[in-house]
């Protein structure tokens, strides 16, 4: 079994919104269980060339990082991204957008990926949104950020990868506590913890899919009375809670 990494270090506060008692940070909930991890995992190959590809020929596009917990830390960090899904061309992007699907359409991109397109059409999503890959090949980190401020928001989303190559951690603002993800895939609350990644040495990416869980994968997932954007930790006690049983 993969354990967990806990880091502390010292942060400054940020006031959170009240949550349910049994919800602890940093945490995240792991959907391995849920995903063909054998093919996730046979994609790497492949999708480390077809990021190269891009990179190698396409126009970067830059990841923002507009809701830092340091905001002496930069805006515009240098790690690029692959759009497979956008806005349409008539409709202003708003990040709280995410999951109108149908306000989404897949970019010309997409047929670059198609093998990882083939793949996130298994995902348990009735319908998806934004759909994008965030890679690094320079040694770039992303500094500790939240999505967005409004905790009566919980965004149906998958983060998941091919390798365990990218550092990617939640950390809880209060305690300095800072926990690495080691799964291949996650959900978490974005909004009253902070995420982010450490350097990488190489190629590391992660992809992000935005939408609609599927009603029967919604049925089995703990709905918070209040503060929704914390379900993803809500859903994290219930494992730590077997674990500290078993």
């Amino acid at each position: 079994m993969i354990t967990n990494t806990v880091e502390k270090i010292s942060v400054g506060n940020i006031d959170r919104k009240p949550v349910d008692s049994r919800v602890y940070y940093p945490s995240y909930k792991s959907f391995d269980e849920f995903l063909d991890l054998e093919r996730l995992r046979s994609l790497d190959s492949y999708i480390t060339r077809q990021i190269r590809r891009h990179a190698a020929t396409a126009r970067a596009d830059y990841f923002v990082n507009a809701h830092r917990l340091d905001q002496s830390t930069p805006y515009k960090p240098g790690v690029r991204e692959v759009w497979l899904a956008r806005t349409r061309p008539d409709v202003p992007y708003n990040y709280l957008d995410l999951d109108r699907s149908e306000l989404w359409t897949k970019t010309p991109e997409a047929d670059s990926f198609t093998l990882l397109m083939e793949f996130i059409a298994t995902l348990p999503f009735e319908s998806t949104g934004r759909i994008l890959i965030i890679y690094d090949d320079t040694g770039a980190t992303v500094p500790a950020h939240r999505d967005h401020e409004n905790t009566n928001i919980c965004n149906d989303f998958i983060w998941f990868r091919t390798n365990l190559k990218k550092p990617f951690y939640l950390l809880d603002q209060h305690s300095g506590e800072k926990l690495y993800v080691n799964s291949y895939s996650a959900w978490f609350d974005a909004v009253n913890q902070f995420h982010g990644s450490d350097a990488a040495d190489g190629l590391s990416f992660s992809i992000r899919v935005d939408g609609h869980f599927t009603e029967t994968f919604k049925r089995q997932i703990p709905r918070a009375e209040f503060n929704a954007a914390s379900t993803p930790s809500l859903w994290a006690s219930e494992d730590k809670i077997i674990w500290q049983h078993e």
